[in-house]
């Protein structure tokens, strides 16, 4: 029976631009290098992404990553977001956000009482 969930990996064409870009959304983002050549691990919320140069999927397809965040969280994220200049969409009375990267993948914050 598995014990936990170990990683998701992601094809993403930059690695390293995308872990920078995690990091500037999530404060407690660790970023260290793979084993391989070409991937970069972001750790967040007990969860690796091991992000491996590649062809990223050519368009969203409702697949998504949802993170449990506090409110404060959430409006934090949707700020930076925001500032950045990217789409977000809030849903379920505002206690989810959803936002992509820029190799399609879906993200979600999700309010939950104990994060």
């Amino acid at each position: 029976m598995p014990r936990h969930l170990d990683h998701i990996a992601l094809m993403v064409r930059e690695p390293a631009r995308t872990a920078v870009w995690l990091g500037t959304l999530f404060d407690d983002a660790r970023i260290t290098p793979g084993e391989g050549d070409h991937d970069t691990l972001v750790h967040l919320g007990g969860v690796c992404l091991v992000l491996v140069a590649g062809e990223p999927p050519a368009k969203s397809n409702g697949d998504h990553i949802a993170f449990a965040v506090d409110a404060d969280e959430l409006a934090t994220c949707a700020q930076r977001l925001k500032m950045q200049g990217r789409s977000v969409q809030l849903a379920r009375g505002e206690t989810a956000l959803y936002f992509t990267d820029d190799d399609h993948h879906v993200f979600e914050l999700d309010v939950v009482a104990d994060a």
